[in-house]
């Protein structure tokens, strides 16, 4: 039998406003319960129309303002190499959807280098792995130099994309670091910097969300066992639980015995 890390779970909402309000929940749920057991919490976070419908329904989850974010820290699992204050970067999304309305110590907002910078993409991207190794565990056994999420969000595109790791790319072949420079992304802009599958993959929780009918033949390959390389989402997993949140649309394709219907 597959353990829980291996098997997907698939929970499924009525429509996109009801998805990002279960996963929000589900989210300050398990920031809640871990801050209360005093452990120091890494969320990597995704950008795209779902991933700032999550963040804003946490911003209005009546227990947000009750957290002690202190002990929280936000990673990307990737970023679009524009500048600082581009609408196109997810950095800015998050904290305009909830990071900037938190009581959260500035040092535990760990955004990627922007173009405006003086790093070039590929200096950024060893940057940003090296950020990463500072917070890594001193026992490494289920992970490498970087932090083991607790949760890491994931949108999943058209395409099976996760992060900035498309199909058919050296990137998602890349296991030797943490971090890769992304170039003639297939989607714009064309230049981004993601985390890499291994990091991914030693998160305790990975969490895809996706909403829309334009995802349900990458949501039904995913779950049909199809490569990685040529569907990203295929390969995602956390240790502990791999749930892929979704509402009806893009639930066109999941065989009934996989389905969760979420409460």
């Amino acid at each position: 039998m597959a353990d829980a890390g291996t098997e997907k779970r698939v929970v499924i909402s009525d429509d996109a406003q009801a998805l990002a309000t279960s996963v929000a929940r589900r989210f300050i749920d398990r920031v809640a319960k871990q801050v209360d057991r005093g452990k120091t919490v890494h969320i990597c976070l995704t950008g795209g129309s779902m991933g700032g419908a999550v963040l804003r329904a946490a911003a209005a989850d009546p227990r947000t303002g009750g957290i002690d974010w202190s002990g929280v820290h936000f990673w990307w699992g990737d970023e679009r190499w524009v500048p600082r204050d581009s609408d196109e970067r997810n950095e800015r999304q998050a904290r305009a959807a909830l990071l900037d309305g938190l009581d959260l110590p500035a040092e535990n907002i760990h955004a990627m280098a922007s173009s405006d910078e003086t790093l070039d993409l590929d200096a950024a991207a060893t940057a940003y792995a090296d950020e990463l190794a500072q917070f890594a565990p001193a026992d490494r056994s289920e992970t490498g130099p970087w932090p083991g999420f607790d949760i890491c969000f994931l949108g999943v595109g058209p395409d099976g994309h996760i992060a900035s790791l498309f199909p058919d790319r050296r990137e998602i072949q890349i296991t030797d670091r943490a971090t890769a420079a992304v170039r003639d992304s297939p989607k714009p802009p064309p230049e981004r910097i993601s985390l890499t599958r291994p990091v991914i993959n030693s998160s305790k929780r990975v969490w895809m969300v996706l909403a829309g009918a334009d995802k349900a033949s990458a949501l039904g390959l995913a779950l049909a066992g199809a490569s990685y390389l040529s569907v990203p989402a295929a390969g995602a997993k956390g240790r502990k639980r791999t749930i892929l949140f979704v509402d009806e649309a893009a639930a066109a394709q999941v065989p009934p015995t996989l389905i969760d219907r979420d409460y």
